[in-house]
């Protein structure tokens, strides 16, 4: 069954941390993204931790080989339970990350970012193939280079499933509503992701600038749910 990620894309340590409190009894899983961390630094993921969170680090590594390697070395001192890095940064990047990762802390998972949901068909000015396409033989790379999953919008997820079945899928722009489409363009209901395979479901503002972020994720549960027990 998918999972909530809540994703604190702000910078405000306080107002973080009181809304992690506020969620703490219905969601397991956070996700710093680069606004809270360049503002907060490595500090907020062990203070979340403390709260008893897994945390989802998404920087998006995305270097030479060697940069990536040692930057991945360094933030998986905190035991971040999973993070990113970009497919397009190439195999070579991509089996260094794997191999420090099962070196230094083999339980996180490394998850290889394909095309990020702010992008259309016509944004990919540098590719003529089709997103879906595009999508899947970075999936291929990710998956050959040993990384234990992906991002991808929720468009893509059927696909991907039926051919790696062992990845992990992490799917951002989960609208309860397509009007909140926000600067998202790929995106679809916690349901349909669901039934097409996500695994985890990153959800931020959906949540965040509710007024009662409970009912919320309460409407969320109740959508997962019933494609569990349908």
């Amino acid at each position: 069954m998918s999972e909530i990620v809540l994703a604190l894309d702000f910078a405000d340590k306080d107002k973080a941390i009181a809304l992690a409190r506020t969620v703490k009894q219905e969601i397991n899983w956070i996700k710093i993204g680069l606004e809270l961390f360049c503002s907060q630094g490595p500090a907020i993921i062990y203070a979340l931790k403390e709260l008893g969170f897994k945390i989802f680090l998404d920087l998006k590594f995305f270097d030479i080989p060697n940069t990536v390697k040692k930057t991945v070395k360094t933030i998986l001192q905190a035991k971040v339970d999973m993070f990113t890095v970009h497919v397009l940064g190439g195999q070579e990047m991509l089996t260094s990350v794997v191999a420090i990762k099962n070196e230094i802390y083999p339980q996180a998972i490394a998850l290889g970012v394909t095309i990020l949901t702010s992008f259309n068909q016509e944004d990919l000015f540098w590719s003529k193939m089709p997103i879906n396409q595009l999508v899947f033989n970075l999936a291929q790379i990710g998956h050959n280079s040993g990384l234990d999953g992906l991002v991808l919008s929720p468009l893509e997820l059927k696909n991907i499933r039926a051919k790696f079945s062992r990845l992990v899928l992490v799917t951002p722009g989960i609208r309860l509503a397509s009007k909140n489409q926000h600067d998202q363009k790929r995106i679809a209901t916690p349901s349909f992701a669901c039934k097409q395979g996500a695994d985890y479901l990153v959800i931020g503002r959906e949540i965040t600038l509710a007024k009662e972020p409970l009912k919320i994720i309460a409407q969320i549960k109740n959508q997962i749910s019933e494609v569990k027990n349908g």
